[in-house]
């Protein structure tokens, strides 16, 4: 076919299949031969620009900046799992889009939810890991972790060739490091006295300028194949557990990168408090349905710049809430990732001993 028609054809299909699950058609043309792959990841535009989610790299990419990618999570209590689905209403089920799955596994002095593509594989050396939070015991702070790095993450590896994680054998094109990307602190409210919860969440991978007018959010284009083609040699370390921070990496070891910006900040949005139903409310547009200490909004806590007006800076970039038994929505927009938003609500389900 003569790469014209072909790029013809493809656009027609990108521009008619818009939303799930008609939109399997583009994916469909991405499976067909890499010529075909090729031009229709070229067609394809990232959810920042087209507000579609396609491929799952798309998962990593920051969403729309004037509209919300609207989302619910199912959680599962019999085997502590969670599902991640695009989709308008959690009560049509079969309709939403399967994004994510993350599991709960429980350590002596932490807690662990293991991020995946697969709802049914949850191994840390398979192709469907994507990333896991981690809480301290208290469930008052929590680590994002990446299995990809971003420009400001520096690795911790022993740089061998294959590596065991628990029980399998990993192959050197899967990346075994985990990059700490996030950090998310719950304030602590032992005698109650505070109000609902009060959380702050900092996130390395994303520069506060991201937020400035003109300014941009990292947006990787695929999945990494080999660590070492995207990360500076570093002198090797042995270690059993390979742990990349972001948080502490030297700007001279990551060059004219983002790391020499502070790093975007988010704070939950203040509730105010209802004297007729005598409880704490948040204006959440029709989303959430149900009271829960779980629900809340997260803004720029970053101060506003003079390129920044005050209403873009107190834009909710993530939301969060209750719409039924085991049942919630999620709702987020630019800077943030699906990835990034599911990892800070997963942290909302944590048990918190110090901050009810």
């Amino acid at each position: 076919m003569p790469p014209e028609l072909l790029r013809d054809v493809i656009q027609r299909v990108e521009n008619s299949e818009s939303v799930w699950p008609s939109r399997k058609n583009v994916v469909a043309c991405a499976a067909v031969c890499s010529a075909w792959r090729e031009v229709t990841k070229e067609l394809v535009q990232t959810p920042e620009q087209s507000g579609k989610l396609t491929f799952p790299i798309s998962l990593k990419q920051p969403g729309p900046r004037d509209v919300t990618m609207q989302c619910f999570i199912k959680r599962d209590r019999t085997t502590s799992t969670y599902y991640l689905y695009l989709g308008l209403s959690p009560n049509v089920l079969e309709n939403g889009k399967f994004l994510l799955a993350a599991r709960k596994f429980r350590r002596a002095t932490s807690t662990d939810y293991i991020i995946s593509f697969n709802s049914e594989d949850f191994s840390r050396g398979s192709n469907s890991y994507v990333g896991k939070l981690r809480s301290n015991f208290l469930g008052t702070k929590f680590t994002i972790y990446d299995c990809q790095p971003s420009q400001s993450c520096v690795a911790i590896s022993s740089n061998r060739a294959v590596r065991r994680i628990g029980s399998k054998q990993v192959s050197p094109r899967v990346p075994s490091c985990s990059y700490n990307i996030a950090h998310i602190a719950y304030e602590l409210n032992v005698l109650g006295t505070r109000g609902p919860r009060r959380m702050q969440c900092t996130l390395y991978s994303i520069p506060a300028s991201a937020m400035e007018a003109g300014g941009c959010a990292p947006t990787p284009t695929e999945f990494a194949k080999e660590v070492e083609e995207l990360l500076p040699p570093l002198p090797q370390i042995k270690s059993k557990a390979a742990v990349a921070d972001c948080s502490t990496a030297e700007a001279e070891s990551t060059g004219d990168t983002m790391s020499k910006d502070s790093p975007l900040v988010l704070k939950n949005k203040a509730p105010r408090w209802h004297e007729q139903l005598q409880c704490w409310c948040l204006n959440f547009r029709g989303r959430v349905t149900v009271a829960s200490v779980k629900n809340f909004q997260l803004v720029a806590a970053n101060e506003p710049t003079q390129s920044t007006s005050q209403s873009d800076h107190e834009r909710v970039l993530l939301q969060f809430g209750k719409v039924g038994k085991d049942m919630f929505t999620m709702d987020y927009r630019y800077p943030l990732s699906a990835f990034q938003s599911f990892s800070i609500c997963l942290s909302s389900f944590d048990t918190k001993l110090a901050c009810e």
